[in-house]
């Protein structure tokens, strides 16, 4: 089914979809020698000037620095190109560009308003940037694929979740590890259901007991939202704001073992799109986690874009 961008009326929603990329081994290692001139070249406590050491010697002068940056550089570059071809992937993943200084201004999607829309966190499927970047989120929890994990850590590709406690309260050592290596927990309500359906004070409780479940299990209280399939109405918004929840990001296409899905009518990906997928494996997919993380970055690294951390651009 295609899938293309809501109009009409906005009570309530849902759908289940269901500059070049700067982040090149160039480009990165010309910021790190940036970052070692910054930080290798000032005066010693005596103010006299550093003695310049040998280039391929480590300490505060500038070609010490300098040279160490590029060593770390390659080392990190072929660290990527080794963990790629260990995960069967033809291309190694683009490196995204640092997060920007300034964050966009995130708003509404046109056509996903409800009433009084100023007042309630912003609903969106693209976040407005210039950068050739897409966001990958990853919902529920179902699935707790050990290699999956391992996987994203070596490829060093960022994700954030979204998590329901009634598939993720079995194992919550699982996603406190991903946690730990910097992936952001968010929240997908208590058990999965489906929000407009509810009175507001029964959404209430959905989006706050995982809140609450969240800062207990993990320690921080999660600012991102995600409605169940995608649907929501006024109750559902105000409801999040009170427990609160500063967004409710959505998607612009959704990811699987052997297809991607798309929002838009021109069926492709877009600068600072966020694709969908789930914590899915052999019992709903024809593969494993990690054979859908190989079609989404074969996708993504084809078209010239790399994967960014979200948190990074909100």
């Amino acid at each position: 089914m295609q899938l293309v961008r809501q109009k009409g009326n906005t009570a309530q929603h849902g759908h289940r979809l269901a500059a070049r990329p700067r982040g090149r081994y160039g480009v990165a290692l010309a910021a790190l020698l940036v970052a070692a001139l910054g930080t290798g070249c000032g005066a010693g406590d005596s103010g006299a000037p550093a003695k310049a050491k040998p280039a391929g010697e480590a300490g505060p002068g500038a070609a010490g620095a300098l040279a160490n940056a590029a060593e770390q550089a390659k080392a990190a570059q072929q660290a990527r190109i080794a963990a790629a071809k260990k995960w069967g992937l033809l291309k190694t993943p683009l490196m995204a560009p640092a997060g920007p200084k300034t964050k966009p201004e995130i708003t509404t999607r046109d056509g996903f308003e409800v009433e009084d829309q100023d007042e309630l966190p912003p609903v969106f499927t693209t976040v407005p940037t210039e950068d050739k970047v897409v966001f990958l989120t990853i919902d529920d929890g179902a699935e707790k694929d050990p290699e999956f994990v391992k996987m994203m850590q070596e490829l060093k590709i960022p994700y954030t979740a979204f998590l329901s406690d009634y598939l993720v309260r079995d194992n919550y050592p699982y996603f406190k590890g991903m946690q730990d290596a910097g992936v952001t927990l968010n929240n997908h309500t208590l058990n999965h259901r489906y929000m407009p359906a509810l009175s507001y004070e029964k959404q209430r409780e959905e989006i706050c007991g995982q809140q609450d479940t969240i800062q207990k299990q993990f320690g921080k209280r999660p600012t991102l939202f995600r409605p169940p399939y995608g649907n929501y109405n006024q109750d559902t918004l105000r409801a999040a704001k009170s427990c609160g929840i500063k967004a409710v990001p959505l998607w612009n296409a959704e990811a699987f073992v052997n297809r991607m899905d798309y929002r838009e009518w021109d069926r492709d990906i877009h600068p600072g799109d966020i694709i969908l997928t789930h914590f899915r494996g052999r019992e709903d997919w024809k593969g494993t986690m990690p054979d859908m993380i190989r079609h989404v970055m074969k996708t993504v690294t084809d078209k010239g874009y790399a994967v960014a951390r979200l948190e990074d651009y909100l």
